[in-house]
């Protein structure tokens, strides 16, 4: 039976929603890079421009639920968390969308072409980090759950292994990022190298999807530990 958390109950509205709200807006601007990217492979730079302008549009209503909610987050003492770690764990989670929008506009303005015997691992490699990003998102949709249930029992276990799968799927991605760097060390001397210096770029900037889903993994643990 999930135990009542009478300061949940006093606070009212509380600031989970939106926290969550934020986060699934940021995933989404995550997942619109698949498309994106075997749409910049087949060289449909139409096609890749509008999805470009959908993510700046997803980013910008992130920065919008961002902005929001740090106008209107309570400042009186019945948080159910301390503010400074929802503010924090809201600017990591505002870092995922903003990494989205910056890898396609990258992308875009330089119109950039992949070495077709790197793109198969290139949309692996992007699946993985987008996983992340929704690992993360699926920690996130429990925080409303734990509220209830006081941060303890079933609910803190369920969300510390979904951190630990988190963790677990972070690592798969740095892998495969070493595995593409390799791949493209050994093409190097074959592309122009201003090419390669961006496409390392953009390989980076993939791998940092899954650096931030991670950060704002450990983050809800420092908030669950408090």
């Amino acid at each position: 039976m999930m135990i009542k958390n009478p300061l949940a109950e006093l606070f009212g509205k509380s600031p989970i929603k939106p926290l969550q709200e934020h986060m699934e807006v940021s995933a989404s601007a995550a997942d619109e890079l698949e498309l994106f990217f075997k749409t910049v492979i087949k060289g449909d730079w139409e096609k890749a421009d509008a999805i470009y302008n959908n993510i700046r549009n997803i980013e910008n209503n992130a920065d919008d639920l961002k902005k929001d909610l740090r106008l209107h987050l309570p400042k009186n003492l019945f948080l159910p968390v301390p503010r400074s770690d929802l503010l924090d764990l809201l600017t990591k989670q505002d870092k995922i969308a903003n990494t989205a929008k910056d890898i396609a506009g990258l992308a875009l303005g330089r119109k950039m072409r992949f070495p077709e015997s790197m793109q198969p691992l290139l949309l692996e490699f992007l699946s993985i980090c987008i996983a992340n990003v929704h690992q993360a998102l699926k920690a996130i949709e429990e925080l409303d759950s734990l509220l209830e249930s006081g941060f303890s029992g079933h609910e803190l276990e369920l969300v510390e292994r979904l951190v630990d799968e988190l963790n677990a799927l972070e690592r798969k991605a740095d892998e495969y990022e070493v595995s593409i760097r390799a791949q493209l060390y050994d093409l190097e001397s074959s592309l122009p190298p201003v090419d390669v210096m961006f496409i390392y770029r953009i390989i980076e900037s993939i791998g940092d999807l899954a650096d931030r889903s991670q950060k704002v993994g450990s983050r809800l643990l420092v908030l669950l530990a408090r």
